[in-house]
């Protein structure tokens, strides 16, 4: 997984919405844009992508909550993690703010591609039980 972390660049791409049908997971920005995920299959892994402008305002009740520093890649990865949990971003903020929990065992990568902050993170599939 590192390795593929290390060349995001390469597999991120980003198009008008239409133009990502293919992408694996893709996220949606404000100014109509998406950006897209074309890595090679992750077999035991789930993969999510987040993006921001990076010149985007931070929102004012979200910068009084969280501060403004680095707010934007902070952002990206818990969206990411909520996506890869399933759990909605206001319970997200409710237990981890935007921290990563320690005991997380995603692996991830926040990069700036262009005029944006992009995180594209991986998370391991739940094992079944065995029985």
């Amino acid at each position: 997984m590192p390795a593929l972390l290390a060349a995001a660049e390469r597999h991120l791409r980003v198009d008008g919405a239409g133009g990502l049908a293919a992408a694996m997971t893709r996220s949606h920005l404000d100014d109509g844009r998406c950006v897209g995920w074309y890595g090679p299959p992750t077999p035991g892994w789930r993969v999510a992508v987040d993006a921001e402008r990076a010149g985007a305002p931070v929102p004012a009740a979200l910068a009084r909550r969280f501060g403004r520093a680095d707010f934007w890649a902070r952002w990206t990865r818990a969206e990411c993690f909520c996506k890869l949990a399933d759990v909605p971003v206001a319970a997200w903020w409710r237990r981890h703010g935007l921290g990563v929990p320690p005991e997380t065992p995603a692996v991830w990568r926040t990069l700036r591609l262009a005029d944006l902050v992009v995180t594209v993170a991986f998370a391991p599939l739940p094992h079944p039980p065995r029985g």
